[in-house]
């Protein structure tokens, strides 16, 4: 799968995100392109990679679930 190649557009639309969005994430080195001529581009490996590491696994979500600080709280409290 080294040979794929997705331009921005589809990258962004692979992973449902603005190309606002996509353009920070390289941006920030979070996800890796390449910048061929005027174009830049990435591979479809490094997209892969970038789902991997974003991926949340159980417990990751803490303070983000709904209710999660008022049980906090209710615990603190108790």
């Amino acid at each position: 799968m080294e040979g794929v190649w997705l331009g921005t557009r589809e990258a962004a639309e692979e992973l449902g995100i603005s190309l606002r969005t996509l353009y920070r994430l390289i941006d920030e080195g979070s996800l890796i392109a390449y910048q061929i001529g005027r174009n830049l581009r990435i591979r479809r490996s490094d997209l892969d990679a970038f789902l991997e590491s974003a991926r949340v696994r159980p417990g990751d979500l803490g303070v983000r679930r709904p209710g999660a600080s008022e049980i906090r709280k209710r615990d603190v409290l108790a």
